[in-house]
């Protein structure tokens, strides 16, 4: 098996695994969690999203967020833009990276966006001009690139369609989601041979969602096909609110066990994760679903404190 020495993981429980939680927590526990995380050696944290309140209304605390973390200047601290609305605010509280978003399926914009595929297209490129006017990179997600909740099975080709239109418009990385965590590592393979035969593989990134328990397995596969970039939320956090039924993310400290214990570098202190995840479990009021907290738990809290 043929691996990378090195990957990075991309840190989204801040943004992606809070925005599905009921419970809501406190500007002051999410600035202190963020502080941690910052302190666990990852060098990438999308921390917030300027989307609407009324839309989600857990991340509402956007700007506050952004203002209140002590930065780290070797960490890139990211958030979800959806429109030039939110751009504005978005550099108003100096995010270093701004992140846009879309799905491959239809079904699936039109419920997350409220507008078709095509209809998207110049809301995102106005954002990316604007971004990069302003001197931020840009990262973009697509949504559902192996099945939708709406529309069934999603095409490569649809999927490479729409990465066609994101990098056209500047958009630096591509983070291709598995929304709704059906997918197995045939279909990653598939998916990655269509993108890999048009885009450059360091500018690609997965992000995996757990729901069949699958994550890992297609992590596995991305790897051996070259990517070396991962998503991932602390304690397994998250979940689509568009997407009845899907799980959270792959777990951070789950991933970070698979890739050490396989020689892969990844830069991250994984006691300092975990007493990050004990935080923000504690805050939310409910054991998490990482293999490596069920561990922990068994084990007793000791180990790492």
């Amino acid at each position: 098996m043929k691996l990378p020495k090195q990957v990075k993981i991309k840190e989204v429980g801040p943004r992606d695994g809070l925005q599905n939680e009921k419970q809501p927590i406190l500007t002051a526990d999410k600035i202190a969690w963020i502080d941690s995380l910052s302190e666990s050696g990852l060098s990438y944290l999308e921390v917030s999203s300027f989307v609407n309140p009324k839309w989600i209304p857990q991340l509402a605390d956007a700007s506050e967020v952004l203002k209140g973390i002590k930065r780290n200047k070797n960490i890139t601290y990211a958030a979800l833009v959806p429109n030039l609305k939110g751009l504005d605010r978005a550099l108003e509280a100096d995010v270093d990276e701004i992140s846009v978003f879309m799905s491959a399926s239809e079904g699936h914009n039109r419920n997350n966006i409220n507008k078709s595929i095509q209809e998207t297209y110049p809301v995102l490129a106005e954002v990316v001009k604007e971004a990069k006017m302003a001197g931020k990179t840009v990262r973009g997600y697509v949504s559902t690139v192996i099945a939708c909740p709406y529309d069934g099975k999603v095409a490569p080709t649809q999927v490479r369609e729409v990465a066609d239109h994101l990098f056209s418009m500047g958009v630096n990385e591509l983070s291709l989601g598995e929304t709704i965590g059906v997918g197995v590592p045939s279909q990653v393979e598939s998916l990655l041979e269509e993108l890999l035969g048009h885009f450059e593989v360091d500018r690609l990134a997965m992000h995996f969602h757990d729901t069949r328990g699958t994550a890992l397995a297609n992590v596995v596969k991305s790897l051996e096909m070259g990517i070396t970039a991962f998503d991932s939320s602390l304690g397994g956090l998250g979940g689509c609110p568009y997407a009845k039924g899907a799980s959270g993310n792959v777990a951070t400290e789950d991933l970070i066990y698979l890739l050490h214990e396989m020689g892969i570098n990844t830069g991250i202190n994984s006691d300092k994760l975990m007493k990050s995840a004990l935080m923000i479990e504690e805050k939310l009021g409910k054991p998490l679903k990482s293999r490596q907290l069920e561990i922990l738990r068994a084990e007793g809290r000791e180990r790492i404190s």
